[in-house]
This record gives C-alpha cells, sequence and structure tokens, in this order.
C-alpha cells in the first residue's frame, strides 16, 4: 500500500486495467449497434485527447487534425487493399508511424509560426489532404475511396475473451473492444506525459514563452515534440475509424471532421482528458438520442435529422458562454473544493 500511494504511474496502471477489463464485459452486453457507437466514441476521444494536449497544454491551435486521422485510415485502407491479412497490431502502429512522420514535418513548420497562423496553416491541410485522395484516385480510390476489410480475431484474443464473457465474439465486438483499449492505452501514455517534465515545459512555453526561453527550455523543439504526439494519436483515431467504418473516403475526413474534434476538446474542456473524453461521447450520442425524440414527436425523417445540428449548435452555445472551460473543466474546481467538506 505505501508503494502503491508513492506512485502514482503503478496507481494508473492499475485503474487503466481495471478499466480495461470492465469495459469488456460492458461491450459483451451490447447490441452490435451500440458497440458500434462504443468504438465511434472511442477513437473520436483519442484524437480530440491529442488535441487537446496540442491546445490546452502547448497552447498551439490545430485546425487540421482531421487530415492526420486520414493519413492513418489510407495507410491501413492501403496496407489491407487486394484482401492482404496484416496482424492488426502492425496496421495501428504503421498508422501512428505514418502520421507521427507527417506531423514532424508540418510541426517544424507551424513551430515557426504564431498564433492564428498555425490555424491557417493546419486549416490547409485540413483541405489539401482529402483533395489529394481525389486527385491520386488510381492510387488512393478517388471519391468513393478504399474498401477496408473487417481484421481477423487472433485465435489468443479469442480465446481469452471468451473466457473472460463465456460468448462468442464478433467483430463489431472485437473492434469496440480494440478501440477502448487502444483509448485507455493513449489517455494512460497521455496523462502521464502531460505530468513528468515533458508537460511542465510545455505549459511553461504556453504561459510565457520568453521566461521559458531564458529558463533554458527549446521553444521549437517542445512545440514540435507536442505536435507530434498530437498527430500520432490522430493518425491512431483514423486506423480505428477506417476499420470500423470498413472504409477509407475523402468524405469522412472533410473540415467538418477537423471542426468536431475542435468541438469536442471545447465541450468537454481545453487540456483534459476526460473533457476530450465527455465531448466525444457528447458529439457521437447527442445527434442519435435527438433523431431519435424528433422521430417520436412526428417530425418527418429530414426534419429529425435537421434537428440534431441545431441542438448541437446550441448546446455549444450554452457551454461557451455558461461553462467558459467546459463541462468537465468547470465542474473541476467545484469538485475539488467539495472534497475535503466531504472528509
Amino acid at each position: 500500500m505505501t508503494r502503491l500511494q508513492g506512485s502514482p504511474v503503478l496507481r494508473r496502471v492499475l485503474v487503466a486495467v481495471a478499466l480495461l477489463i470492465v469495459s469488456i464485459f460492458v461491450i459483451d452486453l451490447l447490441s452490435d449497434f451500440r458497440q458500434g457507437q462504443v468504438a465511434s466514441v472511442a477513437y473520436l476521444a483519442i484524437a480530440a485527447g491529442g488535441l487537446s494536449v496540442l491546445t490546452g497544454i502547448n497552447g498551439q491551435l490545430s485546425l487540421g487534425h482531421g487530415a492526420f486521422m486520414a493519413i492513418g485510415a489510407y495507410t491501413t485502407a492501403k496496407l489491407v487493399e487486394d484482401g492482404r491479412e496484416v496482424p492488426l497490431l502492425l496496421l495501428l502502429v504503421a498508422a501512428v508511424v505514418m502520421a507521427l512522420v507527417v506531423g514532424g514535418v508540418v510541426g517544424v513548420a507551424a513551430a515557426r509560426l504564431r498564433g492564428p497562423y498555425v490555424a491557417g496553416a493546419t486549416l490547409a491541410l485540413a483541405v489539401a489532404v482529402p483533395s489529394l485522395a481525389i486527385h491520386f484516385r488510381t492510387t488512393l480510390g478517388g471519391e468513393p475511396g478504399l474498401r477496408v476489410s473487417a481484421p481477423e480475431i487472433p485465435q489468443v484474443a479469442d480465446d481469452a475473451l471468451f473466457f473472460l464473457t463465456g460468448t462468442e465474439i464478433g467483430t463489431m465486438q472485437w473492434l469496440a473492444t480494440v478501440s477502448t483499449a487502444c483509448l485507455i492505452l493513449t489517455f494512460f501514455l497521455l496523462r502521464n506525459l502531460s505530468q513528468s517534465r515533458v508537460g511542465r515545459q510545455w505549459r511553461a512555453v504556453r504561459d510565457d514563452p520568453v521566461a521559458a526561453q531564458l529558463a533554458g527550455i527549446n521553444l521549437g523543439r517542445n512545440r514540435v515534440g507536442c505536435f507530434v504526439v498530437s498527430a500520432a494519436c490522430a493518425g491512431l483515431a483514423g486506423a480505428l475509424m477506417a476499420l470500423v467504418t470498413r472504409v477509407a473516403a475523402p468524405s469522412g475526413f472533410t473540415l467538418i471532421l477537423s471542426l468536431t474534434l475542435i468541438m469536442a476538446v471545447v465541450l468537454g474542456g481545453l487540456g483534459t482528458l476526460s473533457g476530450a473524453l465527455f465531448g466525444a461521447a457528447l458529439l457521437t450520442l447527442l445527434p442519435t438520442y435527438v433523431t431519435n425524440v424528433g422521430s417520436g414527436l412526428g417530425l418527418t425523417d429530414l426534419q429529425s435529422a435537421e434537428l440534431a445540428p441545431l441542438v448541437l449548435g446550441l448546446t455549444t452555445m450554452a457551454v461557451v458562454l455558461l461553462a467558459p472551460a467546459g463541462l468537465v473543466g468547470s465542474l473541476a474546481p467545484l469538485l475539488r473544493r467539495a472534497r475535503p467538506r466531504a472528509r
């Protein structure tokens, strides 16, 4: 117990393992549709978590993280093209490495820019990358995109999950479990990184670049490093998105996706991983719920579908006005104040 109290990393490891075990049982109880929603929340939260670290901790605003998700998705699609069977771990690692490399190149250029110019440069990236798939239609499939075959479930994983749950595992259940495991691992790494010396340097660069430079902190290296980490998260999210949706197409990686990630971070709270998860869940589940409510009220399918963006927009405006730090970011100080009273 003494070792557990004195080691935050060990506590986070135990929490991560416990969350993974609980998520396996919860996913097993859900329908295929709900399992797909869990997978969607997971890969959106991974990308939003990386963006939250980049913007909230390091102070860089990126409007192009949908482009890094596209890089991860197309990397996965090309590796499994023509029915090639590639281990799932290799697919995910390849997507992360490719996004990391491109993120390093973009990060070096972005590190020389300040304020809105960084957002403008990444905005251009978000617009340009989907267009490349249309221009190189022979290689990247054009507007229809590339089909992504469902990965085979490894026998070891199948046996282990059957041992835990006592039921046969389906493809969507496997993808939801993998996506959730990747989410837990990513948040575990981001949490440790943000609390380490590197994370403290990122905050120093955000708060006062001049003072950070006088303290011996390399501004460019820290900005590029944070950008690369964030891009790698987006690449992993893109690979999972391609596996879940079974396609990598330009229509899935438009500027709207990048803005959706920004919205998830704003709703949850900048710099908070739990806020990124909450924002991703809200953006995934709220439209479906509002559409179902609209249909129940007698609206047509078109009217119900148009109602969802309206409610989402009003919700975002309300959060910005009433809770500028985000829902999780605004509640956290209240919970910290109430904790001593509970004792």
